[in-house]
């Protein structure tokens, strides 16, 4: 009886996100997971449980296709669902954005719609929590659609090699991502060494404090991967350790 209690106890989202993690368990890279079949959020209000790379999301909101901004894109996915706290980031970015210029945020994954496992592209944007923007910016909607529906990814803003930024980067790029850093939600932000490497060298060195959420990181040189914190109600949600103290542009960045 007392187990019975103790399973009853357990508020009915996390018993969905437990029983989608059990069905998981027995799927492989690259193959379909219940997740991507669910298509569209639960009920209730905005719950995150577990952790980027391990969770779920209840009652998350969907991103609309185009805002003050940004544009949405490959919508076909079905990834433009997260907590309210992301969807007021994005909108934040790109009213920050349309104070700087006519050209608009291209805005990528999110999570699917209760978060979970997807098929393909991440390990997490799990739990409603992470968002990719794209570095290229597009001059209207239909631009943003032409380039990136087609599945090929906009230039890369690092040189062959990986040693540095290529041509490609510049003011505009420096820009979107300090200030995606400088938002008070954000806990990290994922991009390519050489892209850190570019910012730490044209930043201010009297206000360098949000050069510490730029985390190096694989790949990510088209677009940066950002996380928000773990917001309030969602006691359930897992927060990654805390990051160092300094900017992280020391010697063994390089």
């Amino acid at each position: 009886m007392a187990r019975i209690t103790q399973v009853r106890e357990i508020r009915p989202v996390l018993v969905l996100c437990i029983l989608g993690a059990l069905l998981l368990v027995a799927a492989q890279d690259g193959q379909a997971t219940p997740w991507a079949e669910v298509a569209a959020p639960s009920s209730g209000p905005p719950t995150v449980i577990g952790g980027v790379s391990n969770g779920c999301i209840g009652g998350a909101d969907a991103l609309p296709e185009s805002g003050p901004g940004y544009v949405s894109i490959r919508r076909y996915r079905n990834r433009y669902y997260g907590h309210p706290e992301l969807l007021r980031f994005v909108q934040d970015m790109g009213r920050a954005q349309q104070s700087r210029g006519e050209r608009l945020i291209m805005i990528g994954d999110l999570s699917q719609p209760r978060g979970g496992r997807m098929p393909s592209s991440h390990r997490s944007h799990q739990n409603g929590l992470d968002v990719d923007i794209w570095f290229t910016l597009a001059d209207s909607p239909a631009a943003a659609r032409r380039l990136m529906d087609d599945r090929a990814d906009p230039q890369s803003m690092v040189q062959a090699g990986g040693r540095s930024v290529s041509a490609a980067w510049g003011p505009a790029q420096h820009s979107l991502i300090e200030a995606a850093a400088r938002h008070p939600g954000v806990d990290r932000i994922f991009v390519n060494a050489a892209i850190k490497q570019a910012l730490c060298r044209n930043s201010d060195s009297a206000d360098r404090d949000w050069l510490r959420k730029i985390r190096p990181w694989w790949n990510h040189d088209a677009h940066f991967h950002v996380r928000l914190r773990c917001p309030a109600g969602s006691p359930d949600c897992e927060s990654q350790a805390a990051l160092p103290g300094d900017d992280g542009c020391a010697a063994v960045l390089a």
